[in-house]
Formats: C-alpha cells, structure tokens, sequence
C-alpha cells in the first residue's frame, strides 16, 4: 500500500488527524483517540521521502529555513487536508489534518442564520473568528466567504498559509494567494491588496504585529476584513490582539479596535450524543455599549459581563448556545455541564421546561 492509499483507507475509517515521524508507526486518531497503524516503525529515510513527494521547491527552501512549514494536500474524491511538515531529532515529521469534503464542511458549520446573514452584509471593518487550534476556525472562515460569493457581487481576496479550503467565483470573484508561493508574507500581501481594491480580505490567522496591523488599516480603510486567531474566548481574544503590540502603543490600537471591530465568533468543539463533535459559539455583534467598554483598559472583566447581560439580544454566549444543543438532543446534560462557564446557572435553567 502506498502513501496517498494508506492515508485515502485511515481517512475512510474515520481519522481526523494521520502522523508520519520517524521511529515510530504511522499514527492515526480515530474517534478522539491516538492509535498505531501497524507495528512498523517508520525509518528516517521514508519520512525524508515523503517530504520530498509533498513540498514544492519554494516549501522545501521555506522548511531548510524555519525547520518546519504548512501545506495543503490534495487526495482527489476523498479529501484535503492540511499539513504540517517539521523536524524533530534531526528528522522529517509530517502531520495531517482533515479538512473535509468541502461543500459538507461548510454546510455544518454551527452559526445561527441570523448571525450569518448579518456578518454576510458588511461593507467594512474586522470580524474575528476565535478558539483553540482544531476547533474549525478555518471552516468557519471558509463558510463566511462562501456566503458572501453565493449572494453578493464583490471582489473576494484570501490570503492564507496555505490555501485549506479552494472557492470557486460564484456571484463574486474570488482571488486567493497562498504565503510562499503567492506572496512573501501576510504582511506583504496585505499591503498589496490595498492596490488591489478588494471589496473583502479573508486572512487565513492573525499570528504576529504586522499582520494585526495591516489587518487593521485595512479595516480602517473600508474593507470587510475577516480572519482568525488562537485565543479560548471573545473577551481575551481581545486581549491577545492587543498584546501583540508594543506595550507602548496598545492604547491607541485599543483606539482603532474599538472603532474597526463588528464582531467576534469564539467557538469549541465537544462531543456530540451522535459521537461526533459539534461547535459551541459565543457570537458578539459590537454595539455601542461594547465598544466603550472596549476603549478602556480596566474595563477587561466589564466586557465578559455585557456578553451575559440579557438585554445585549444581539449577542450569544457559549451557555446559551450549550443550553440549546442539549434541550435539542445534540449534547447530553454532563458534557453541557462540564462545558459551561456558570454549571450553577446551567443547571436551574436546564431543570425549566421550555
């Protein structure tokens, strides 16, 4: 059996995630759960190989350089999945994940429709997509901009390292650029795109301050910004954003935040009673009463409490949208429980019949 037949038989067996490193078998996580694939131990030279078969020159001089690089893979039918090519003990590792069928990954993203009709509409500023790595922030990402091409006649620029999930021009025109081989960095492409005139920019992660920056001079700017960032909830998303700069400039990007941000989608994913996992969404629409909360530094902890208060209809909160799946089935009451950010709270409004 080779590689792409190998990876094509797990993927159909249900692997999420597919690890090739040297002196150890060929892993795969099935259900949640890390497992051998047969007892051979991998040697050196066939992780080497497989790097030799997946990277383009451009990635192999990028890995030679940084010791390790993204990619996208292609298995035709079946699926596209991401990868991460690395060195560990002198030797190649590539790890995979599982993108999915595209159109069915779309199609099962967790965002109320209202939600997604609003953040559809935009003309300008920065919506934010939040939560830990695998939690399909990209997915997310990917189902706002097919939105926006299914409905509206824009010009739609991604810029993303790598490009996971491939748009074809709908209503609108979709043109996306991959770090490396498209363009040197995000920073570069960003500054591009505003020669560009793209009515949208979709950016695969917000990981450093040029790329904060340019994503928010882009807002300021008039664009429909969208992207994502690694941070467990809406509140310290925020506050990840903001540490990327330099302490002394934090309060005036705090500044520009506040006036470029429409909103924050912060999910988790937890098992489902159907043995899969479903995404819990915090979803904030900003309004006047955030922004000004968010203006202040020592307003932190007042920004999370807003995000409660049930007078902010335009908001959701993660134990809103978990008391939801569980009165609908989809979550059973101990991982609702575990999951919530009040278990006492959770609790009274659970024992209520609707």
């Amino acid at each position: 059996m080779n590689f792409s037949e190998l990876l094509s038989h797990l993927l159909q067996k249900g692997a999420s995630e597919v690890h090739f490193h040297a002196g150890m078998p060929v892993l795969a996580r099935i259900g949640g759960q890390l497992q051998s694939v047969g007892g051979r131990k991998l040697k050196p030279t066939s992780t080497a190989a497989l790097v030799q078969q997946l990277c383009s020159p451009q990635q192999k001089a990028r890995l030679e350089v940084y010791r390790q690089v993204d990619l996208a893979y292609s298995l035709p039918g079946v699926s596209r999945l991401r990868a991460n090519v690395f060195y560990q003990r002198g030797s190649a590792s590539v790890v995979f994940q599982v993108i999915g069928p595209q159109e069915a990954s779309l199609q099962q993203v967790n965002l109320p429709e209202k939600y997604l009709h609003h953040f559809r509409d935009l003309d300008r500023g920065l919506l934010l997509v939040v939560g830990p790595r695998g939690a399909g922030k990209s997915t997310t990402l990917a189902r706002l901009v097919d939105e926006i091409n299914t409905t509206q006649a824009k010009l739609i620029l991604t810029i993303e390292d790598p490009i996971e999930y491939l748009h074809k021009s709908k209503r609108s025109a979709v043109v996306q650029r991959e770090i490396g081989s498209d363009a040197v960095s995000f920073e570069a492409a960003l500054m591009g795109a505003q020669r560009q005139r793209p009515d949208v920019i979709a950016i695969g992660e917000i990981r450093d301050v040029s790329t904060a920056s340019a994503a928010l001079n882009a807002a300021q700017n008039g664009h429909l910004v969208l992207s994502t960032l690694v941070a467990p909830d809406s509140a310290r998303a925020i506050h990840t954003l903001l540490k990327l700069f330099p302490p002394e400039e934090r309060m005036a990007q705090r500044i520009v935040l506040a006036e470029s941000l429409v909103g924050l989608i912060a999910q988790r994913l937890i098992p489902s009673t159907a043995g899969e996992r479903v995404a819990v969404m915090e979803v904030v629409l900003m309004g006047p009463a955030l922004r000004e909360v968010l203006k202040h530094p020592e307003s932190n902890g007042r920004f999370q409490e807003l995000l409660h208060d049930p007078s902010l209809a335009d908001c959701q909160s993660f134990d809103a949208h978990l008391l939801e799946l569980y009165r609908s089935g989809q979550v059973d009451y101990q991982t609702a429980l575990l999951n919530t950010t009040d278990p006492a709270h959770f609790e009274a409004e659970a024992s209520h019949p609707l």
